[in-house]
């Protein structure tokens, strides 16, 4: 379905068309099920969330948002990705409380590395450290969201955030800079 039509049906869900949450899921799911394989990737065995509980639980989510203002098929999937973000995050926080950190492993920020496997405190680390990017810059934020945990393309951000790829290039490397001096002062 091309992404015009898409686009229709978030306008239909948006205004209230109950309809138009049963139509969407079919032309979206395999790019939500490609969102959650990538941030899936790298994690612990035996995890509680496959990709297909990963998307039904973030679709969910959206869903559900009565006020969102789904402006194309690109901004969904991006806030998909955010939404995926606070899913694994949620559960990672809530694995390091039951086991103190216990070496769990997960995803790490490092460019073109999603995947690359670390530790349950790096990602909240990251995690922590994306708040305190927003807080200085909310799109530079939004770009490492996007690429890091969304896995979408430059274009695909340009076109999510309504700005050009030359912006997301340069909010990109800006970003991953101030990252890796946060991440490399946080403490142990």
């Amino acid at each position: 379905m091309p992404s015009a039509d898409v686009t229709a049906l978030l306008a239909d869900l948006r205004s209230g068309d109950s309809d138009a949450v049963d139509a969407i899921l079919p032309h979206v799911y395999g790019e939500l099920q490609d969102l959650a394989r990538r941030q899936l990737r790298g994690e612990r065995d035996g995890h509680t969330l496959n990709t297909t509980a990963l998307v039904h639980e973030a679709y969910l989510k959206l869903v559900r948002q009565d006020r969102a203002d789904w402006q194309s098929r690109a901004h969904f999937l991006g806030v998909a990705a955010l939404a995926m973000r606070r899913i694994l995050i949620n559960y990672a926080k809530k694995r390091k409380a039951e086991k103190r950190g216990g070496g769990a492993v997960l995803a790490t920020f490092e460019e073109g590395a999603v995947g690359r496997v670390a530790r349950t405190d790096e990602l909240l680390a990251l995690d922590e450290a994306l708040d305190r990017l927003a807080e200085r810059s909310e799109r530079q934020a939004r770009v490492v969201e996007l690429s890091f945990f969304g896995g979408l393309t430059q274009p695909e951000i340009a076109e999510a955030l309504g700005v050009s790829e030359i912006t997301v290039r340069r909010d990109w490397r800006m970003a991953r800079a101030w990252l890796s001096h946060e991440l490399r002062e946080a403490p142990d």
